[in-house]
């Protein structure tokens, strides 16, 4: 089992940046890749990013591309995205994820490849 933990959600205005982290524990940490998702009110949960295990490649939902980074941290067990130049549709639930399957480049966004998900964050961006 792996136990995710996302800290770093907060009200923010249009324009601002956040930084969430994902502190993983219980097994290897690069034995995962790892990703985030975000799930509005009403809406289906959404692909953000994605990085594999040694941080060699990174993937983006098109919503985010240019605005948000991915990136992970081995050596304390954490994946972070940034984000920037947030904007309102941008609120939403943000949730950890991690997976021990392979990414692929048509099934990385898929949230049925991964198999352990944090509690989540709120953002909120405010216009």
């Amino acid at each position: 089992q792996v136990q995710l933990v996302d800290t770093g959600g907060g009200l923010v205005q249009a324009g601002g940046s956040l930084r969430l982290s994902c502190a993983a524990s219980g097994r290897t940490f690069t034995d995962y890749n790892m990703g985030w998702f975000r799930q509005a009110p009403g809406k289906e949960r959404e692909f953000v990013a994605c990085i594999t295990w040694n941080g060699g490649s990174t993937y983006y939902g098109d919503s985010v591309k240019g605005r948000f980074t991915i990136s992970r941290e081995n050596a304390k067990n954490t994946v972070y995205l940034q984000m920037n130049s947030l904007k309102p549709e941008d609120t939403a639930v943000y949730y950890c994820t991690a997976t021990g399957r392979s990414i692929y480049s048509n099934t990385y966004f898929d949230s049925a490849q991964y198999d352990y998900w944090g509690q989540g964050t709120q953002v909120t961006v405010s216009s």
